[in-house]
């Protein structure tokens, strides 16, 4: 892997990447943190850290993360992770869940800004995760599918500037994120 960087203002990059659990969004980000030198922020990070809930559960984060979206903070949580970007930074976020998050980076980096959506089926996905002390049964990854925090997620794959489907292997991840950024640098900014 060779490492580059974006330096200059105009090329700067705040990236989010958003999917359904097992898509592949941890795995993207952290392939674009570390290949390009972008910083790395994760949603549940921030939500864990914000709420002090330290805690390894995702059942815990998922309930937690609902909260938020019920009672109105998911401004507060957006304001919370944009603040945490550094000036003239490039970044990729992992985890946008609802419709907000879109509206709040967009808001925050025009024109800089990009959205990638992840896609995988449901078979894929749980390929994906199972082993992983996560979700040990089809039946818990079920479960977390289809709690209700992930259930704005799929409002933001029209603000996508690309979807990705990701079926196949760990390297095709990565040259799809890898063909992603190099396509985002070319066509610039509006």
């Amino acid at each position: 892997m060779t490492s580059c960087s974006l330096k200059a203002q105009d090329d700067r990059l705040v990236v989010g990447i958003a999917g359904r659990i097992g898509a592949g969004k941890t795995s993207a980000a952290k392939y674009i943190s570390s290949t390009y030198s972008f910083q790395y922020l994760r949603y549940s990070e921030v939500l864990g850290a914000w709420l002090a809930a330290e805690s390894d559960s995702k059942a815990e984060l998922q309930t937690i993360g609902w909260e938020v979206m019920e009672k109105g903070l998911q401004s507060e949580l957006n304001r919370r992770l944009i603040q945490q970007i550094g000036p003239d930074t490039s970044a990729v976020i992992d985890g946008l869940r609802h419709p907000l998050d879109y509206t709040s980076l967009n808001s925050a980096f025009l024109p800089a800004f990009r959205l990638i959506f992840l896609d995988a089926p449901l078979k894929t996905r749980w390929d994906h995760v199972k082993g992983r002390d996560r979700h040990s049964t089809f039946e818990e990854f079920s479960a977390a599918d289809s709690h209700s925090v992930e259930q704005q997620i799929e409002l933001l794959r029209p603000h996508a500037s690309i979807t990705i489907k990701n079926e196949s292997s760990l390297s095709d991840l990565y040259t799809n994120m890898h063909a992603a950024i190099e396509f985002f640098r070319k066509e610039g900014h509006p």
